[in-house]
């Protein structure tokens, strides 16, 4: 009887990242590689650069830059709000794979996650907190 070969998933660290309405999933593998956000580099899916720059920042800190392979997985909210859950996402990732990297990680801001949310809508308003016109005659 012929036995298969039994393939060894290569290991990963599986973080989660959020802002806003947006939800970014990241897997770093220790390889030769680059970022990749829904299967599309970092390049086509986010064409601002501030936004490929705010996603790699923790690589750059912890100077990973091109040795792990970051593949993400977002959805939902604008592109800013995606970009930093890609950052809090990766910033995770990076302190699992190198624990010493915590201080310099965590003095950038970037394990802080953002807990500003849209505020809602009041009845009696127009918005969050715009109320009508008031005329006193």
């Amino acid at each position: 009887m012929v036995q298969k070969a039994k393939t060894i998933p290569q290991e990963y660290i599986r973080t989660l990242g959020r802002r806003k309405s947006a939800t970014a999933v990241a897997r770093l593998v220790k390889a030769k590689g680059t970022v990749t956000v829904n299967g599309k580099s970092i390049q086509d899916y986010f064409h601002i650069t501030e936004l490929q720059r705010l996603i790699e920042e923790p690589l750059r800190v912890a100077n990973l830059a091109g040795s792990v392979q970051v593949v993400i997985t977002t959805k939902g909210g604008g592109p800013r709000g995606q970009a930093e859950a890609c950052r809090l996402a990766i910033a995770r990732a990076v302190v699992k794979v190198d624990p010493l990297q915590v201080t310099a990680i965590r003095a950038k801001g970037l394990l802080t996650r953002d807990a500003r949310e849209k505020e809602r809508k009041k009845f009696g308003l127009k918005k969050a907190r715009r109320a009508p016109q008031w005329g006193k005659r």
